[in-house]
């Protein structure tokens, strides 16, 4: 199928409804707040506390997605709908609205671009950056694609600190970013006012929970071994979208879980498509064209992809000579 064709293909399911839009978003909101008063009333009960947690961060992702899609205008049918629900389900994703949809649209127009780093969500270094960089740099870049530093850290630092005064605040709206932050402090005021210090801790544990299953996926999302980068003007945005992004195949119930974020090849190639209308836009094209699914295991071993070779066009894991942390002009093992 060729790039017009796919693209053309996808056109039939941008149509979007407000009576899915509204059984999405109220549908996720109800499974939040009963999930939350759960696990903090339950407390004694690890066998209620536990899954009410879990359910309540996979619900916590599901709005920060639903609130993705108002960003592009793609969950209810008017711009102004979705502006609204945006700035509602702002509080509770603890991601000011505007302007972090400012900011994904950057990401959007510089998908794959090479000299365009700065516009996604991980970091990504090159191969000849890596054997160019001194001890210190490849130090702190070991530290930071680390797992067990990226995933907690990452959704300690991103949701709770980074989020309060995001990238390109001051370019995009500093106003809404201050108001967001103080209809953040009202919801958490409200919790420790309703369950003190242990319902909060109970909220921060959950949250916490749901950040780094969202840092995970954001991973995820253009971090695997054939996912594609290049630089201007050899970049082609078709390959870019497809090729670039990936779609996680963990089932149907994650996907319904997560509100489809695993499906991110076909959104970066038509974002209009709503959140509720891509697993259908995905699996029901002609196999021999569907794009390549990443299962569960796949997706644990590319947390182990960590340098970009411009040479090879794929991921690579970080060199194995000494550890890889001291300069050289030599390539990957």
């Amino acid at each position: 199928m060729t790039e017009f064709n796919l693209r053309e293909y996808t056109r039939q399911y941008c149509d979007k409804d407000n009576r899915v839009a509204a059984l999405n978003f109220f549908g996720t909101f109800a499974v939040y707040f009963v999930s939350l008063w759960l696990a903090i009333t339950q407390l004694h009960l690890w066998y209620v506390l536990i899954p009410a947690c879990v359910v309540h961060a996979f619900s916590a992702v599901r709005l920060y997605v639903l609130q993705h899609d108002c960003g592009h205008h793609s969950l209810f049918e008017t711009r102004r709908q979705n502006e609204l629900a945006g700035h509602a389900l702002s509080p509770f994703t603890f991601a000011p609205f505007e302007v972090m949809k400012q900011n994904h649209n950057l990401h959007h127009a510089n998908i794959g671009n090479l000299d365009h780093r700065e516009t996604g969500e991980i970091n990504t270094m090159t191969l000849a950056e890596w054997n160019a960089a001194g001890f210190w740099q490849r130090l702190q870049y070991r530290l930071y694609r680390n797992p067990f530093i990226l995933v907690p850290v990452g959704a300690l630092f991103t949701y709770f600190i980074r989020y309060r005064w995001p990238k390109n605040t001051v370019r995009f709206g500093w106003k809404g970013v201050a108001l967001h932050n103080l209809a953040v402090l009202a919801w958490v005021t409200l919790i420790w006012a309703l369950s003190g210090w242990t319902g909060l801790g109970v909220y921060f544990a959950a949250s916490m929970l749901g950040g780094m299953l969202g840092v995970f996926l954001v991973y995820l999302q253009h971090n695997f071994e054939d996912t594609y980068w290049d630089r201007r003007p050899g970049l082609d945005p078709h390959l870019a979208a497809i090729e670039g992004s990936s779609c996680l195949d963990f089932g149907w119930w994650f996907d319904t879980a997560v509100a489809c974020i695993t499906l991110h090849d076909i959104h970066h190639l038509n974002s209009r498509i709503p959140s509720y209308r891509l697993r259908a836009c995905h699996y029901n094209l002609p196999e021999e064209i569907a794009p390549r699914r990443i299962r569960f295991p796949e997706a644990v071993a590319a947390l182990n992809l960590k340098l970009w070779d411009e040479d090879l066009g794929r991921l690579v894991p970080f060199p194995r000579r000494a550890a890889g942390l001291e300069p050289s002009g030599q390539g990957a093992a």
